[in-house]
């Protein structure tokens, strides 16, 4: 069998630990050190994609869309919503880790066709939280993929973001009729009546997380549509 190879290493704000970047053959894998275990992986992106593909369907209505991506990741969600948005799109990819950018820049690039280097794409490296905050109805849809689920895995303060304050931020943040869009590897009811609680409304979908492929885990995804 094909070894795995360090490639890079980041080290995480706050948690303590690293993010690391590894390459066996034709595949690449994120991992979190201290038990986190792998964060990605280039051969599972479908629930990735049908975040953004499910969000993006919501805005066909929208003549010039406005996305936050939260979590840029290996790409695949990033490049799912340009496929799925017309020529007259901004999408603005908030990143925690300049690593990760630079990562996608380079050796990730390819895995899903390099979409930074799309005219429509403007990244910020800092945390999504602070885009959330400093502007109000800015975005027609928000896309939220910075963790494994409603807490701060790989970085503590994400956990604010899933918080009645932080969706409140994020319902703040949306223009009217507005998709917030979260990606979760599992369930969490508590998400759910939270997301109601600060006035959207829910949908709760279940996807497979290699897409087309019949077989293996199922991942969760939100769509909470702010009121019109």
């Amino acid at each position: 069998m094909i070894p795995w190879v360090l490639l890079d290493s980041a080290p995480l704000p706050d948690r303590g630990g690293e993010l690391r970047l590894f390459q066996r053959g034709e595949e690449f894998s994120i991992r979190i050190t201290g038990g986190g275990g792998e964060l990605m992986n280039s051969r599972v992106h479908g629930s990735e994609e049908a975040l953004a593909e499910l969000a993006c369907a919501r805005l066909v209505a929208c003549e010039r869309p406005r996305i936050l991506i939260g979590g840029l990741g290996m790409g695949f969600t990033l490049a799912a919503a340009l496929r799925s948005l017309g020529p007259t799109a901004e999408v603005v990819v908030a990143e925690l880790l300049p690593a990760v950018v630079e990562w996608n820049r380079g050796p990730l690039g390819a895995l899903a066709g390099h979409p930074l280097e799309d005219v429509r794409v403007r990244v910020q490296v800092g945390d999504v939280a602070r885009c959330l905050q400093a502007q109000r109805q800015a975005y027609d849809a928000i896309l939220l993929d910075v963790d494994n689920g409603p807490e701060g895995l790989t970085h503590p303060g994400n956990d604010r973001l899933y918080s009645v304050e932080g969706l409140s931020t994020a319902l703040t943040a949306l223009r009217p009729a507005g998709v917030l869009a979260v990606w979760s590897a599992g369930p969490d009811r508590n998400f759910t009546q939270r997301l109601r609680k600060v006035g959207f409304e829910v949908e709760e979908v279940r996807v497979r997380a290699r897409g087309a492929v019949r077989k293996g885990a199922r991942h969760t995804l939100w769509l909470a549509t702010s009121a019109v």
